[in-house]
């Protein structure tokens, strides 16, 4: 499991992560595409702006290898912000190269581009 270095492993005084430390033993946790409903806490939404500030400015337009990126922080972005890069994608593999629908993901998140988050 690659070890992306630099990448923020939370959100800034909560305990949404972003990150993780070690590869699970017992298996990998699949990503799976979430729906977002609108009632969501803004903590919550706040989260996932974050979370694609950090993918861009660490990846950009480019794919990228899941490594240890947090599987649920990456499953509410998955399947709309965040896409499979190629066929054998495989949603329970820490080698899965991932890369982000920039313009699905400045729609979504206009703030996470503009620089002033990261």
């Amino acid at each position: 499991m690659i070890k992306h270095r630099g990448f923020p492993s939370r959100l800034p005084g909560t305990d949404y992560q972003f990150t993780i430390r070690r590869a699970n033993p017992r298996g990998v946790t699949a990503i799976v595409a979430r729906e977002r409903f609108r009632d969501r806490r803004p903590p919550e939404k706040r989260a996932d702006m974050w979370f694609m500030a950090a993918l861009w400015a660490h990846f950009g337009n480019e794919p990228f290898e899941r490594g240890n990126l947090d599987a649920g922080r990456l499953s509410w972005l998955f399947g709309r912000e965040v896409l499979p890069f190629d066929e054998s994608f495989d949603p329970e593999s820490y080698d899965a190269h991932l890369i982000i629908d920039e313009p699905l993901a400045r729609r979504s998140f206009p703030e996470a581009f503009d620089g002033s988050l990261i």
